[in-house]
């Protein structure tokens, strides 16, 4: 694969046979980030659990002390009072049975998370094939199928993620943008790792956090040390 200039130049800066502290690498993801545009800055996990045995799979919300930098849209499926409930927490849009045929038919996607109360699950659940493949279905395990909307709501637009093992094994998440400060980029990767390791399957033998990586949208990986982890 053939980079960029920019991409080269900024690839220098980092040793690829180096495992930095995690200070040092957010600086470094910083540094390289030399896009013109605010880019984001991802971290993925490579674990030694296997997806494939339910009781490996590692799926959760964290909520990141400083945001994601970016505006989150959030639909909620609700109905009586828990739609004004979410409407007074501010969700973008609520609605209920007359929403499936503007996601299923017409394409409707303008949303970023999906909340739903526990008794619209049946309503949700018929958008499976178009929610499911992108991420977006309500889980009761991130915390997005819930009685308590409002709840739901501030957690998400205050900088809640989620995170999930994809079919390689790898978990990928947003910790933040290229333009926060070294200490704010810390400080979430430290609540996200925290989670991580609270969420190590208990069936699981061997190495938990095989390799660990810290990367902006256009920047080269660098590599983070895990050896308190080991």
């Amino acid at each position: 694969m053939k980079h960029g200039k920019k991409y080269t130049e900024a690839a220098k800066l980092v040793d690829r046979a180096t495992y930095y502290e995690p200070e040092e690498a957010l600086a470094l993801v910083k540094k390289t980030a030399t896009a013109k545009f605010d880019e984001t800055v991802e971290v993925h996990i490579r674990t030694g659990c296997d997806g494939r045995h339910a009781e490996q799979q590692i799926r959760g919300a964290v909520v990141l002390p400083n945001g994601t930098g970016k505006t989150v849209r959030v639909l909620v499926f609700a109905k009586g009072d828990k739609v004004n409930e979410a409407e007074a927490a501010g969700a973008d849009h609520v609605g209920g049975e007359e929403l499936i045929p503007k996601i299923q038919n017409d394409g409707w996607l303008d949303f970023d998370v999906v909340v739903a109360t526990p008794d619209m699950m049946g309503v949700v659940g018929r958008l499976g094939k178009v929610l499911g493949p992108k991420g977006l279905m309500p889980n009761p395990k991130a915390g997005t199928v819930t009685m308590d909307v409002a709840k739901a709501i501030a957690d998400i637009k205050a900088g809640k993620i989620e995170y999930r093992l994809d079919k390689t094994n790898i978990v990928h998440a947003p910790i933040g943008k290229a333009s926060f400060t070294e200490e704010q980029l810390s400080e979430n990767y430290k609540a996200l790792l925290d989670a991580i390791l609270k969420a190590k399957p208990s069936s699981l033998k061997g190495q938990y956090l095989k390799s660990v990586t810290v990367t902006s949208t256009m920047g080269p990986g660098v590599k983070v040390s895990t050896a308190k982890y080991a």
